[in-house]
């Protein structure tokens, strides 16, 4: 199978292209490659460094399946130049669904994001539950997925809503929720909580490859939207698992930050799809990687310096 996936040089396209070529699979990368490129060299593998919103149709010919990754991640990094964001997280899913639309791709998978249910208090937070975000960055993704939605006549369209993503990858992210608190433990013997009572779902980097080439592999699957999130735990609990594997001291300071909830991933658990790591799996894999040197501090690690530097504030 010939697979198109865009942000294929991110986090988790960094963990996923090798995998998908371990399954047999060409794949072709397009990223803009602001945070480098850190995958293979294979001839199961060209890269272009390009926008999504500047695809041609003579770029998705042969395609099969879209995995679309690309967009700019996370609350602040979406505030620093809002019209940048709307542009690439919706008119640049609209522009590759369209063009898949026309090159007849079978299956589009598209990558939203858990925090699109924003503050929820049900301790089951399915895929049936009103969607409510309350950043710019949740409304990104709410929106982009209902796009994706009115394609489903068209061809499979899955929308996945990953929680947070924990676990190492070559192309790292170390201001993500368990990644942070494992950095800041190593570097620092010090972890920073803001607030602590919130409750963060989480899934292992690897797992989320995992449940995207589950999709792949079942083509009798629906169209649909599918939680990918399997550990749901308050940021208080997060840093003391942390500390007791990075040894650190925990503060703790008021947090501004509202959003809560717990995410069930029963629907997906249905079709067959088991996760194989946890959060303890990825900060010990993390912690010999810090202790290797495998991980050191890079400014590309971290999405909004970096984006700034290449000049995204607003």
């Amino acid at each position: 199978m010939r697979i198109l996936v865009t942000g294929g040089c991110g986090y988790v396209g960094s963990r996923l292209i090798p995998s998908l070529m371990q399954h047999g699979h060409d794949v072709l990368v397009v990223d803009h490659q602001w945070f480098g490129n850190f995958l293979p060299v294979s001839k199961k593998v060209e890269v272009y460094e390009k926008s999504v919103l500047d695809l041609t149709p003579s770029d998705i010919d042969g395609v099969n399946a879209v995995i679309h990754l690309a967009n700019i991640a996370n609350d602040p990094s979406v505030e620093l130049n809002q019209t940048l964001s709307w542009e690439t997280n919706v008119l640049g899913t609209l522009h590759l669904l369209e063009l898949s639309k026309k090159s007849q791709v079978q299956d589009f998978i598209y990558s939203s994001s858990g925090s699109v249910y924003g503050v929820k208090s049900e301790d089951r937070v399915t895929e049936e539950l009103e969607l409510i975000p309350i950043s710019l960055y949740n409304k990104t993704k709410m929106i982009a997925e209902r796009v994706v939605k009115s394609y489903e006549g068209n061809f499979r369209c899955i929308s996945i809503r990953p929680a947070t993503v924990c676990g190492y990858s070559p192309r790292m992210r170390l201001d993500v929720l368990i990644n942070m608190f494992a950095w800041q433990a190593f570097s620092q013997s010090r972890i920073q909580v803001l607030g602590g009572d919130q409750i963060r779902p989480n899934v292992h980097i690897d797992d989320l490859c995992d449940a995207i080439i589950h999709f792949l592999i079942h083509e009798e699957l629906p169209s649909g939207a599918y939680n990918v999130g399997f550990e749901n735990i308050s940021v208080k609990s997060a840093a003391t698992l942390v500390s007791q594997i990075i040894p650190a001291n925990i503060e703790y300071m008021p947090s501004v930050d509202p959003r809560s909830y717990r995410q069930d991933s029963t629907k997906l658990l249905s079709t067959g799809f088991k996760p194989t790591r946890d959060i303890s799996i990825a900060i010990q894999d993390l912690k010999s990687k810090f202790e290797s040197g495998q991980i050191i501090y890079d400014e590309r690690w971290f999405t909004v310096p970096r984006m700034k530097a290449l000049g995204f504030g607003v």
